[in-house]
C-alpha cells in the first residue's frame, strides 16, 4: 500500500477560498507581516463591500454623538437683525449629515471639476450608499477603476457624467466602461 500523494476530490476546489483566486505561499520579513495582513484586509473589504478600512473607521466615527447647540434665530445675509439667546435645541450633526450612518462615508474631493456646484479641491463629501443615484444627483462613480465626482443626467437613453464647470466636458457612460455608481453626495463640508 503507497502513503502520500495526490487524492481525487481531496482539498478546496480552486477559486473557493476567502480570497476568491488561487494563492501562493511565499516568504516576508516579520517586520512586514502585520502591514500585509493590513493590506489584505482592505483588499477583502474592499472587494467584497467596496469599501475600505478607512471607511469603515469613518463609518464608526459616526456613531457617537457630536451635538451643538441650534439657536433659533436664522442669521441674516443681507441687513443684520436683532439677536436673541435662545437655543431652540442640540444638533447632532452625525444625524444631519448622515441619515443612513452605517452606509455612509465621507471621500474629499480633488480638482475644480465641480466648483460651479459648490465642490472645491480639498471639501469632503459625505456620501451615502443607500440612495439609488436620479437623474441630477452628484455622485461618486468607479469609471475603469478611477473614482470621479460628477452629476449624472440621462439623455436620450444615455448615461452621462456631467462636470460641473465650463471647462470640462461631459462624457456618455458606455457599455464598454466598467462603471459603477459607489453613492449619492448628500453633503459638502468644506472651510472659509
Amino acid at each position: 500500500m503507497t502513503r502520500g500523494g495526490k487524492r481525487l476530490g481531496a482539498g478546496r476546489p480552486p477559486g473557493t477560498g476567502k480570497y476568491g483566486e488561487p494563492t501562493k505561499a511565499m516568504r516576508l520579513p516579520v517586520s512586514l507581516a502585520e502591514q500585509l495582513t493590513d493590506l489584505l484586509s482592505d483588499w477583502q473589504n474592499t472587494k467584497a463591500h467596496g469599501i475600505s478600512k478607512h471607511v469603515q473607521r469613518l463609518r464608526q466615527s459616526f456613531a457617537s454623538p457630536f451635538r451643538l447647540p441650534l439657536y433659533s434665530d436664522a442669521v441674516a445675509a443681507g441687513f443684520p437683525a436683532p439677536a436673541t439667546d435662545y437655543v431652540d435645541r442640540e444638533l447632532d450633526l452625525n444625524e444631519y449629515l448622515t441619515p443612513h450612518p452605517d452606509a455612509s462615508f465621507c471621500v474629499r474631493a480633488n480638482g475644480d471639476s465641480m466648483i460651479d456646484a459648490g465642490i472645491h479641491p480639498g471639501d469632503l463629501l459625505v456620501v451615502d450608499t443607500v440612495l439609488e443615484a436620479q437623474d441630477e444627483d452628484v455622485v461618486i462613480a468607479v469609471v475603469d477603476g478611477e473614482l470621479t465626482v460628477k452629476r449624472i443626467r440621462w439623455k436620450n437613453e444615455s448615461l452621462w457624467l456631467v462636470p460641473e464647470n465650463a471647462n470640462y466636458q461631459p462624457f456618455r457612460v458606455t457599455e464598454e466602461m466598467n462603471f459603477r455608481v459607489l453613492g449619492v453626495v448628500t453633503n459638502v463640508v468644506h472651510r472659509l
